[in-house]
């Protein structure tokens, strides 16, 4: 099998600006599609994972968790640009074997950038990094499983470990994960969510009763408006378009609000009809507004405000199904639009504009994504989305609803199995009642306060069941310090990602199974399930035989680690749950709402939709029993003079922390990463021509470290005046720990205060893509401490 180690790594001078695509989807998308498949995995095994992805009897996509179309529905390539990718990424046909790993020491892969490291292909045996040593080397599943064991065992308590979980993991190995870390002791649960949709969870928590959409697909179809707020899915939910090609042929009207005038918002080309492959299109958004960054809680505001002006309100079912309305509409119709406007960016017209729609829409489908969710003001935002579509009754109707769009394949369904660090009690109680213990009843850790708790000494062991923690969490240099500081770090991975190489005093790496590969266990062939964005949770089978026969399935490897650390505590039988995973399903049955009936259910094809009151009766299970309205004042970001806001996002060619590649044609960017976009009129007031390469810059209240991040060239773009944008990981050092979202501690990822100088220092490829900054370095234009309020 040949390596791609010997390849030269990516050079950022190859970045070229070119013309920006005005559609997505279409000809372009097919032929990258094809073309990266056939690269990576061949003929057979493109025609064996594509023609199976999302289907029935398939498997499902490990990229967003965007839903499927009934099974009678679907086409038989029922798949994005995007999916493909993820697809080709995990069955590529690269290996990196024991013998790779002896021929790169843990440094000499730390020098290379994350796309080269996924570049090398599937990890085919369980490896260790030994106290003191700077290599990996091959250990046995036992030896490594014991390994965990003793140093779990060794803590002095269970809240000394800190176990991960990413989105990918499927409902039967999150559920087992979660009763493995409880019957341990601690709810030290973190997830990816704590870092994307969290203040989702707790705003909608406390507003309609649960943290999930309100909408199935046909509400999508047959809204008559649908607002689309912080998402861009031409590149994050690629299938979403399909979606909303079909609203706009019902006559749906789409309202975009994103500072980003972005492809997928403007015209979609469906690659599954003749007119998207040879034709001009469907145009998507009737109106586009263009917002500054942290515009959003004064805008929705200025809406709340037009509609209780105009009277366009759903006063039979305010009164029946809500409280506190009048509040709310006392506080709207006392805005200040000087405030509105300026923070905004926008005129009173335009929201006036805008406002019609909602006005003259009986059925409104509100989606939103990481755009309005990484703010320090994100669960107010949140909760005012919901303001609006409780004030006009859009909530358990036919084309309305709320519909936070998540962007991990089973992120929902990870938290339905229990993966919180804030488990409800009637969870916690079922779980007693079922395996005759009592779990954990103090909070544990989220993300940020894990990293904080390993910095400080407070915890010792890190567990991430997939994911790539240190790229995806904020403040990188804060977050690989602190994980470094552990006594041991265990990654549940299929590829090398940079994760991998910022270790404990031990380190392993468990290699498992992907979503295209087949599970056998000891009863036989086996599935697992997930659940998408409107709560529908659907069976996952893999056509592929694994990549090495050292693999282990998620499910095996947790419970192997049970077995190791707690063994036959409460009588718990892990190994039943490893050889059948139908004895998992029987369990979450009787602990989870809403599955009951889960082993039948699951298996139907296209699976089943868990109960959701506000869609389905229009019931709150709130502390009052009803829908709550909130009132929040409007809190703006303060940027002092020469400084702009940055939001960081992601280019078209990655998934997440995976780069795929280094293009991102939507915006115009072929060959590199590290890039700012800004307005002209900021480059020019900023002392900058485009193209110039620039360092970034940012503090954060009592905390003197300067952040940086190194040799940006800037791209004039289409953005308002103070915004800016660049991706992520590259950008997540100047994210700082302790900026995060109020209610929720979801880093502010989309407001990072920033100051730009003229690049000075290494250039980021001798160093694997890392910003570095010297600890004696220092530049007079450093900005002054400040607090994103």
């Amino acid at each position: 099998m040949r390596h791609h180690d010997e390849g030269r790594d990516h050079d950022e001078a190859d970045l070229e600006i070119r013309p920006q695509e005005d559609h997505a989807a279409g000809p372009t998308a097919v032929a990258v599609s094809m073309k990266r498949s056939l690269e990576h995995m061949g003929v057979r095994r493109t025609a064996e994972t594509l023609l199976r992805l999302n289907q029935a009897e398939g498997f499902d996509c490990m990229s967003c968790a965007w839903p499927d179309p009934d099974p009678g529905h679907r086409h038989k390539a029922e798949f994005c640009e995007n999916g493909a990718k993820a697809v080709a990424e995990e069955a590529t046909r690269s290996r990196a074997t024991p013998e790779f790993f002896a021929r790169h020491s843990i440094a000499d892969l730390d020098s290379h950038s994350e796309h080269w490291l996924g570049q090398q292909g599937r990890i085919t045996h369980p490896m260790v990094k030994r106290p003191g040593a700077t290599h990996y080397e091959p250990v046995d599943w036992d030896e490594a499983f014991g390994l965990i064991g003793d140093q779990l065992n060794a803590l002095g308590s269970p809240d000394e470990a800190i176990f991960y979980t990413s989105g990918r993991a499927s409902n039967e190995a999150a559920f087992a994960y979660q009763l493995f870390v409880r019957a341990f002791g601690t709810n030290n649960l973190p997830d990816c969510s704590n870092m994307c949709h969290e203040s989702t969870s707790i705003a909608l928590q406390e507003s309609i009763g649960i943290g999930k959409a309100s909408v199935v697909m046909e509400d999508v179809y047959n809204a008559k408006l649908i607002v689309l707020q912080g998402q861009n899915p031409g590149t994050n939910h690629p299938r979403m378009l399909s979606a909303l090609e079909k609203a706009k042929q019902n006559g749906a009207k789409i309202l975009s609000i994103n500072p980003l005038r972005e492809a997928g918002l403007v015209n979609f080309k469906n690659p599954q009809t003749p007119r998207g492959m040879v034709g001009s299109g469907t145009d998507l958004s009737d109106m586009h507004l263009p917002i500054a960054l942290n515009g959003d809680l004064a805008l929705l505001q200025a809406f709340g405000s037009l509609l209780v002006e105009w009277d366009a309100l759903d006063h039979a079912f305010i009164d029946q199904h809500t409280i506190g309305v009048e509040l709310w509409k006392q506080h709207v119709a006392a805005i200040d639009w000087d405030v509105v406007t300026e923070s905004t960016g926008l005129s009173r017209e335009q929201i006036t504009d805008a406002a019609t729609l909602l006005r003259d829409s009986d059925a409104t489908v509100f989606c939103w994504a990481m755009g309005l969710t990484q703010h320090r003001n994100s669960v107010a935002i949140i909760k005012e989305i919901t303001n609006l579509a409780l004030a006009q009754g859009n909530i358990g109707k036919r084309g309305a609803g709320l519909f936070p769009v998540r962007g991990h394949s089973n992120v929902q369904g990870d938290r339905t199995m229990g993966i919180w660090e804030r488990p409800p009690g009637h969870f916690l109680d079922a779980l007693e009642k079922e395996f005759h213990f009592d779990p954990p009843r103090e909070n544990g850790y989220d993300t940020v306060d894990s990293i904080r708790a390993m910095r400080d000494g407070k915890a010792h062991f890190f567990l991430g069941l997939g994911g790539n923690f240190v790229q995806a969490a904020p403040d990188t240099e804060v977050t690989a310090a602190a994980l470094r500081k552990t006594r041991m770090t265990v990654h549940i991975s299929t590829k090398i990602n940079r994760s991998h190489l910022v270790c404990g005093e031990t380190a392993l790496i468990l290699p498992t199974k992907g979503r295209t590969e087949k599970d056998v266990q000891a009863s036989g062939p086996q599935f697992v399930s997930v659940e998408d964005s409107t709560c529908s949770v659907h069976a996952s089978r893999g056509p592929l035989d694994p990549a090495s026969p050292h693999l282990e399935s998620e499910v095996g490897i947790v419970t192997r680690i049970a077995e190791a650390t707690i063994g036959d505590r409460y009588g718990l039988d892990w190994k039943g749950m490893r050889d059948d995973y139908a004895n998992i399903r029987m369990h979450i049955s009787r602990v989870v709402p809403g599955c009951e009936g889960y082993e039948v259910n699951v298996r139907r094809p296209g699976g089943f939709i868990l109960p959701n009151p506000p869609r389905d009766s229009r019931t709150f299970e709130t502390r009052s029993g009803r829908a709550e309205f909130a009132v929040s004042p409007i809190e703006v970001v303060q940027v002092p003079p020469g400084h702009v806001i940055l939001q960081t996002l992601r280019s078209h060619d990655q998934f997440n922390t995976t780069i795929y590649g280094y293009s991102d044609r939507y915006r115009g960017i072929e060959g590199g990463r590290r890039v700012i976009f800004l307005h002209r009129d900021d480059i020019a007031s900023l002392g900058f021509d485009n193209g110039d390469m620039v360092d970034l810059f940012t503090r954060w209240d009592g905390d003197e470290r300067v952040r940086c991040a190194r040799n940006f060239r800037i791209v004039e773009y289409d953005t308002p005046r103070g915004s800016a944008a660049a991706y992520y990981p590259e950008t997540n050092p100047l994210v700082p720990l302790d900026s995060t979202a109020l209610g929720s501690n979801c880093p502010t990822s989309k407001s990072v205060v920033i100051s730009l100088a003229r690049a000075k220092g290494k250039d980021p490829d001798q160093a694997g893509d890392q910003d570095e900054v010297g600890a004696d370095w220092t530049h007079k234009t450093d900005p002054e401490p400040h607090h994103l309020s």
